[in-house]
């Protein structure tokens, strides 16, 4: 089989979304084994090419990478609401496109198939910039209707898409995210609770700056932006990972702290329950009192819960990602 996978995402420094994007593009060409063709594709701007270069770096791929003029994003999407051409005059013939929440462009064959990461658009629309609030629910919309299968990163989402799009469970496969072999245990321990993007309003930054008020032998690291070489060393050297979130898709941060040796305080939402499987501290998001228990908790049990977390988190690895891309694909076409 020809694979085209739209990476068009990668052109933009990774977060989440991009890490998985990347992680399961390397797992469906490990799963692959040369037998299918995996090829990456992305419209575009010359200016943004050299970052979806890097991003591909080490992973063997074919790469479609088609220049696009200034606003990018702008082309990418009227090609979306105009239909034309299809895809496969751009990217070549195909038996699967996976595309991802950038685009969806018609096509005249094959597989059509997406990745959900979450409904966050749907469920609390303020949380979200307006510009992906209107690109993720109009996307949400096509795919429900043209695709013939949705791939998401836990059950808990498989669920939601079920409920909220009507999409026939049958049709949904899930490929739970890897844990890069970056995040290892060692080193030494600090006194810092660590959480990540605390700008974001579903990371409940606020309960927990709150909670540490009540622990004032721990202070709060919670940086907005973490390059990818300080990660591994800043989950290493917390004490605590605190991930009270109020809603995710998965929750990928939780199992990396896992693998990094640190133990991890959760919110106690279900989306987070595959995350955290019983190798977390799970606290009411809404009350910085438990949320300061949970770490005080996390403290005392800490060799048994950083055992815990490293069986836990090496369920998740980017070949079993990509094995569960390709067997939906196989069983789909």
């Amino acid at each position: 089989m020809r694979i085209v996978v739209d990476v068009s995402p990668l052109s933009h420094p990774r977060t989440g979304v991009g890490n998985y994007i990347r992680g399961s593009l390397r797992g469906l060409a490990e799963a692959a084994g040369g037998e299918h063709q995996i090829v990456a594709f992305a419209p575009v701007s010359m200016r943004a090419r050299g970052q979806l270069e890097d991003a591909l770096d080490g992973v063997p791929v074919t790469r479609r990478l088609v220049p696009l003029p200034p606003s990018a994003h702008l082309w990418r999407t009227l090609w979306s609401r105009i239909g034309r051409p299809p895809v496969e005059r751009v990217a070549g013939p195909l038996d699967v496109f996976h595309f991802s929440d950038w685009m969806y462009p018609r096509q005249r064959a094959g597989l059509r198939t997406t990745m959900i990461h979450d409904l966050v658009p749907l469920h609390y629309p303020d949380w979200v910039h307006p510009r992906t609030r209107l690109q993720n629910t109009v996307k949400y919309r096509h795919a429900a209707r043209t695709c013939d299968l949705i791939v998401v990163n836990s059950e808990f989402t498989a669920a939601d898409v079920v409920d909220r799009l009507g999409f026939p469970r049958e049709r949904i496969v899930v490929a739970y995210p890897g844990v890069d072999e970056r995040f290892t245990p060692g080193g030494s321990r600090s006194d810092y609770v660590l959480m990540l993007s605390p700008r974001d309003p579903r990371k409940n930054y606020a309960n927990l700056a709150a909670a540490m008020k009540l622990l004032p032998e721990l202070r709060l690291v919670a940086p907005e932006h973490v390059s990818e070489e300080e990660l591994p060393d800043l989950y290493r050297g917390a004490a605590v990972f605190a991930y009270p979130s109020f809603f995710e898709g998965f929750g990928i941060p939780v199992v990396e702290a896992m693998a990094s040796g640190t133990p991890v305080v959760g919110s106690s939402h279900q989306s987070l329950d595959e995350a955290a499987g019983d190798a977390a501290i799970r606290v009411d998001p809404e009350s910085p009192e438990a949320i300061a228990d949970g770490i005080r908790r996390a403290l005392q049990e800490r060799e048994s819960l950083v055992g815990k977390g490293l069986e836990h988190a090496r369920r998740f690895t980017w070949r079993s990602c990509g094995e569960a891309h390709l067997r939906g694909f196989l069983t789909s076409t």
